[in-house]
């Protein structure tokens, strides 16, 4: 996306391609055996994606702006449908409201371990959000394991200081 962003054509054309199956498994789990309206949708989706490219912030995951735009572009096909939402459908609807609840929710985290000194947000990114050992994470980071603790304890004391004062 990125080196779409920056005007490398062949590197968007490669992002709209590797964005087909994903877009068709998505929409193959909302919509059933419907596979015209899965095709209409992906292609939808993906020419949302195109036009909308500008409006993708880099701080961001990508799958999540990917994944809303493809959910209303499904929200939209079922209005201009009249399609309303059985019951026995609210379980699926709920994991999609909690996969948007969990991208807020990083997206928190994200500018809470801005506030706090890089090397200390990167030891907590590497340990406590991808699950790095400390071995693993002081070798990534090029620090000591040691340093990995210091800057691990540091980092937690300074984002409970910040969330206890009221951060927002």
């Amino acid at each position: 996306m990125l080196a779409g962003l920056a005007g490398d054509g062949t590197a968007h054309a490669a992002l709209l391609r590797a964005l087909l199956t994903p877009l068709r498994s998505f929409f193959r789990r909302r919509l059933g055996g419907r596979d015209d309206d899965v095709e209409d949708l992906v292609q939808e989706t993906l020419i949302a994606v195109h036009q909308r490219r500008a409006t993708y912030d880099p701080a961001r995951p990508l799958g999540a702006w990917v994944y809303a735009i493809a959910r209303y572009k499904l929200i939209d096909r079922y209005r201009r449908s009249g399609r309303t939402t059985a019951l026995d459908d609210l379980p699926e609807l709920a994991d999609e409201f909690a996969f948007d609840e969990a991208s807020d929710a990083r997206s928190d985290v994200d500018r809470l371990l801005d506030t706090i000194p890089e090397k200390q947000a990167a030891v907590l990114r590497a340990t406590r959000l991808e699950g790095l050992s400390t071995a693993e994470a002081a070798e990534r980071l090029g620090i000591g394991e040691s340093d990995v603790k210091v800057s691990a304890h540091r980092g937690l004391k300074a984002l409970a200081a910040r969330v206890k004062d009221g951060w927002r």
